[in-house]
């Protein structure tokens, strides 16, 4: 199911929650008796407020953060990839044929294999077995002449840097915020939604106006929140398109020239 259908789904049932419950007070509760404590109410309600304000807006931080670094975590990554393949075409034959097709390779499944896993927060053992196999390859080099050597050096900078964007790919699509993070985003949202229901106001079409809108805004905060702490699942997930364009470019550059 897309996201924004989800979405669509999660505030229509929250609006409906939200109104529902303040008919109820509205009809349980006199209004002379609400507005008697607009005073009170209202200051209590302006501090959760403040605090509701300071979470969310640290949460966002954090996941806007977490998204941002994963999409370039990914550009890095695939540059490394494309970077490999072609320090290889500098080495001895034997090296470069290894070296080149364990790139393309890695890229391909990536791409194939991988990329839908990480929706689950997994990763594919053949993947992870490729780029082990790259650092193994480089490693295993014998460079003869300082030329070699220097490619040696930057060929192990290349897979170290593999290995660390790999890492940092993965982390992200395993782990979202901190539980006790969401437990308080949940608490206080409530608490604020709950304080408007007890105040005063002349209109209640106008205090369901109000209420509703509040909901619709704090819906749409959290749904956001949750859509950017999945930088690799849902519609709005980092897609694969770097690798994809690292893979047009070596394939390309492997096919034999046209006479």
């Amino acid at each position: 199911m897309s996201t924004v259908v989800v979405g669509g789904l999660i505030l229509s049932l929250t609006l409906l929650l939200a109104v529902a419950g303040l008919v109820f007070v509205q009809h349980r509760v006199p209004l002379e008796l609400r507005k008697a404590h607009n005073v009170p109410i209202g200051t209590i309600y302006g501090a959760l407020y403040v605090a509701f304000g300071v979470i969310i807006g640290f949460s966002a931080y954090l996941v806007l953060n977490k998204y941002t670094t994963s999409q370039t975590t990914v550009v890095n990554e695939a540059a490394d990839v494309r970077a490999l393949y072609y320090l290889a075409g500098q080495l001895p034959e034997s090296q470069r044929d290894q070296l080149q097709d364990l790139a393309a390779s890695y890229a391909r499944v990536v791409v194939d294999e991988e990329w839908p896993l990480m929706t689950e927060g997994r990763l594919s053992p053949r993947a992870a077995a490729l780029n082990q196999q790259i650092t193994k390859s480089i490693a295993g080099f014998q460079p003869s002449t300082s030329a070699e050597q220097a490619l040696f050096s930057q060929a192990l900078q290349r897979a170290h840097e593999l290995n660390q964007n790999r890492s940092l790919r993965l982390l992200y699509a395993s782990r979202g915020l901190p539980l006790i993070l969401w437990f308080v985003l949940g608490v206080l949202a409530v608490l604020v939604l709950l304080f408007t229901y007890v105040l005063g106001l002349e209109s209640a079409r106008l205090h369901v106006a109000a209420v509703t809108a509040l909901t619709a805004g704090l819906a749409f905060t959290m749904f956001t929140i949750i859509a950017l702490d999945q930088p690799f699942a849902g519609d709005l997930r980092v897609g694969p398109q770097e690798f994809e364009m690292v893979l047009d470019e070596i394939e390309g550059d492997s096919q034999p020239a046209a006479y």
